[in-house]
């Protein structure tokens, strides 16, 4: 059961918020970048959450149609088979789409996997993400009723975020200010529209300060101990302990202490993706650095097809890609938890 079932993935999600770890969410743009992500649970001994943004999507769709729905069915398929090889369980999750993709991604998503419970099968995808964040929190959770509704009944989990996370990412940006700090009221007016469960269950992706890509130290100010206190207020007002299951988003180049904060106030599932694009293109740089004239043809000369061979430097990025995937299992706790 490489691919976790419904029932399967929320007992991951379960466990980790009851041992206070957090599972890895790599996003994946190929099938090479799927082979490092699930190559680095295995070594890890630790499930996993495999997703793929809109522009990752669209990128797997090929150039030539650009199709994000072609794209991320093809490789969810393709996860479906080679998975089948790795001693781990992964869910297949679909990474921040805003409202002007719906239409062309989560939506017809959702339809996919109907089709396939109505069949009797389980869901193509185990969740999805709704990024409201540029919207009003009005009609973001308007948008996110609807949103679990379907998910639900495909047995399918949503992933909110409700305010805003900075920098850029597939070309929804932020500002760097105080707007990325989720107050209580933010996540009592979330639980008031999505309920806490009984409507079907969700992911929340609160803003703790949290920003996309790598900045220097001292750019980026963190407080997971924010979490804390939305579980609180929230949990207070419902009479339900550490009610949420949060995302952290733009974790890449976080310190420890941070992520341990963070695991510590209930976040299950942690994104990474800029530090994984870096740690599977720096090999690759490396080969073509040092072996500049085996890979042209320079001054008439013929270079080197065993140096050329994309299978050459590929193994040496999926290797890399996989050891920072270990590496995060390790700092999210998630080492050695695998469901046996």
């Amino acid at each position: 059961m490489p691919i976790a079932t419904p029932e399967v993935y929320n007992e991951m999600l379960d466990r980790a918020k009851a041992g206070k770890f957090a599972y890895p969410a790599i996003n994946v743009t190929s099938s090479q970048t799927l082979h490092a992500a699930l190559r680095g649970f295995a070594e890890a001994e630790s499930d996993g959450i495999i997703q793929m943004s809109t522009g990752g999507a669209e990128f797997l769709g090929g150039q030539h149609s650009k199709d994000m729905v072609t794209g991320a069915v093809a490789l969810a398929e393709f996860a479906h088979i080679v998975a089948k090889k790795y001693d781990i369980t992964v869910a297949l999750h679909t990474d921040h789409c805003p409202k002007d993709k719906l239409d062309g991604y989560v939506r017809p998503l959702l339809a996919v996997s109907e089709e396939r419970v109505a069949r009797g099968e389980n869901p193509l995808f185990q969740s999805h993400m709704w990024d409201g964040s540029a919207e009003t929190l009005a009609d973001n959770l308007t948008i996110g009723q609807e949103l679990l509704e379907r998910a639900r009944a495909a047995k399918i989990i949503l992933e909110v975020e409700i305010t805003p996370t900075g920098g850029e990412e597939d070309g929804v940006s932020h500002e760097i200010n105080d707007s990325l700090y989720t107050t209580v009221d933010d996540a009592i007016r979330t639980a008031e529209a999505l309920g806490l469960g009984e409507k079907g269950r969700y992911l929340l992706a609160a803003s703790f300060g949290n920003v996309h890509g790598v900045y220097k130290p001292g750019n980026v100010v963190l407080r997971p101990e924010l979490l804390k206190e939305l579980n609180e207020g929230v949990g207070a007002k419902y009479g339900k302990a550490s009610p949420f299951d949060f995302v952290f988003h733009g974790g890449s180049g976080s310190t420890e202490q941070e992520i341990a904060t963070a695991l510590e106030n209930g976040v299950v599932k942690m994104n990474i993706d800029t530090d994984t694009q870096y740690a599977f293109t720096r090999p690759v740089v490396d080969h073509m650095f040092k072996n500049y004239d085996g890979v042209l043809k320079v001054d008439g000369e013929v270079g080197s097809k065993k140096l050329y061979d994309p299978r050459t430097w590929g193994k040496a990025a999926e290797a890399s890609m996989a050891a920072r995937v270990l590496e995060a299992c390790q700092n999210l706790r998630s080492t050695g938890t695998k469901i046996k």
